[in-house]
């Protein structure tokens, strides 16, 4: 199925991060450009994350998405997002989910997001309410092992796109644009 052209987008941050960081402002900005209203909610507590307040925080900034929404999630706020469209009325869709280091299960590396994590999230037929899903990730991910990343976009039923050399995303990796993801939301063809 083809995607809707996108009417408005969301990016969501993740653990230790604000809106301001990393490539988000960046890809808010070039969205804007091409006339997709965007924005990047700050997710309450980031340093100490409650799974309940980011969830919230979730559905504030996203509502109930439509076909012409897309969503961006970077690391920990892919979690939040996922549970978020788990917990919608069975009617929803989305026109693109972009998931960036995406995880469900427990990372060895942080184990303080323990409580957070718990049991992940029951993926099953979120896949079905999205008509495009992209899962990127790194080859050396010092935070979330690709292998974790991979299991999540089977989940999806999609592969995950790898981006080399880029480590968590984050700015210390160098990473502060993202043009794989800009040119999946505003590219003509399908996500690269």
């Amino acid at each position: 199925m083809t995607p809707a052209a996108a009417e408005r987008a969301v990016i969501f941050h993740g653990f230790r991060a604000t809106p301001d960081d990393h490539w988000f402002a960046w890809l808010a900005a070039r969205l804007a450009e091409h006339g997709v209203p965007t924005t990047v909610p700050a997710l309450p507590d980031p340093l100490a994350p409650d799974p309940a307040s980011w969830e919230r925080g979730v559905a504030a900034a996203l509502g109930m998405p439509g076909a012409g929404t897309s969503v961006v999630a970077h690391s920990l706020g892919c979690l939040a997002v996922l549970r978020h469209l788990r917990g919608l009325h069975p009617s929803w869709r989305l026109g693109t989910l972009v998931l960036v280091a995406g995880f469900v299960d427990p990372l060895p590396v942080l184990p303080e997001l323990g409580g957070f994590i718990g049991s992940g999230c029951d993926t099953s037929g979120i896949a079905a309410h999205v008509d495009r899903v992209l899962v990127l990730r790194s080859d050396d991910d010092p935070i979330v092992p690709p292998g974790l990343t991979d299991r999540l976009a089977a989940q999806l039923g999609v592969g995950a796109h790898v981006v080399p050399g880029a480590g968590h995303f984050l700015a210390s990796d160098g990473a502060t644009k993202l043009p794989q993801v800009l040119d999946a939301l505003v590219g003509a063809g399908p996500p690269v």
